[in-house]
């Protein structure tokens, strides 16, 4: 891999950006099982507030990795889904937890 000599020059900014915090990767892994309404995807995350999942779900739709689908319905019915610019984070995403599985060892010691 080449090195960048400007800040120009250095393509991966905008996705670092774009999937950056604590969230936003584990919110994609679960909507790469599929489908999924905010509550569910709320109590699969565990500990993440409504405010914070609302704000995540909002900048992933507004990337182009997430995409919502109100039903129209009473009760409300809303879906999240993984656009297909969603989906072909996959394969980086299985790479990281390939990684992270080999590296566990070294990545609790550094807690």
């Amino acid at each position: 891999m080449n090195s960048p000599n400007t800040a120009e020059e250095c393509r991966i900014e905008p996705l670092v950006s774009a999937i950056s915090g604590r969230w936003k990767l584990l919110v994609i892994y679960w909507l790469a099982q599929g489908p999924s309404r905010f509550n569910q995807l709320q109590r699969s995350l565990g500990s993440i507030t409504h405010r914070t999942l609302a704000r995540q779900l909002s900048e992933l739709q507004e990337a182009g990795f997430v995409s919502r689908k109100d039903y129209m319905t009473i009760p409300p019915h809303v879906e999240y889904s993984l656009t297909p610019l969603g989906e072909s984070l996959m394969p980086l995403l299985q790479s990281m937890h390939e990684w992270a599985l080999a590296n566990a060892d070294k990545l609790s010691a550094t807690k």
